[in-house]
């Protein structure tokens, strides 16, 4: 009884630690928060893994623009598909995109990250560029980011370039070499998405 109270006691205290995430609207100081709580929750050993995952898949949904980052993605199919079917690519994209997020993550535990600058590209765009410092086992990291601010208040992450390697295009490459080597069938893109999401 004792261990259930306590169990209960913990996933209250996480999931008022999701619910109240809010970060500046400022995209330089966006992300200065949004990688810090990142990185301080995921170096918290006081939180097990899945409370972790749950909270980083939390930031991620609110914080990062998992549609459009899908659309993109997959290319200029998306236009030719039915909705339906867009629909479910759309789902099993999200699905895919947080459990690969969340993988990557748990190598970033104790990183010392910093914001360098930023440079407003128009009123929709600003890239923000970043840094995580070297240490005796890595190289520095520099990491650009691209944040949508066409809402000014509710800036959101678009995509990330890493040493000037563009992660969403990477991405869409991938899913281009899949739909092309399958005549453009979209269901062996579903099934590798499905295998990913189930291992």
């Amino acid at each position: 009884m004792k261990r259930l109270i306590l169990l209960t006691f913990s996933f209250l205290l996480i999931s008022i630690k999701v619910l109240a995430v809010t970060y500046n609207s400022e995209p330089k100081i966006f992300i200065s928060e949004l990688v810090n709580d990142a990185i301080k929750t995921l170096g918290d050993k006081n939180l097990t893994q899945e409370e972790k995952n749950t909270f980083i898949a939390k930031i991620a949904k609110d914080n990062v623009d998992i549609k459009a980052l899908g659309l993109y993605t997959l290319g200029d199919l998306r236009k030719t598909v039915e909705k339906e079917t867009l629909v479910k690519y759309q789902n099993l994209f999200e699905k895919y995109f947080l459990k690969s997020l969340t993988s990557r993550l748990t190598d970033y535990t104790s990183e010392k990250f910093e914001v360098i600058n930023s440079d407003k590209k128009n009123a929709k765009y600003t890239i923000v560029n970043s840094r995580i410092a070297e240490s005796k086992d890595k190289p520095e990291i520099k990491i650009d980011w691209r944040v949508y601010t066409k809402d000014p208040l509710k800036p959101l992450i678009r995509d990330l370039i890493v040493e000037g390697l563009s992660l969403a295009r990477t991405q869409r490459e991938e899913f281009s070499s899949i739909l092309n080597s399958n005549n453009n069938d979209i269901n062996a893109l579903f099934n590798k998405l499905q295998e990913f999401i189930s291992n």
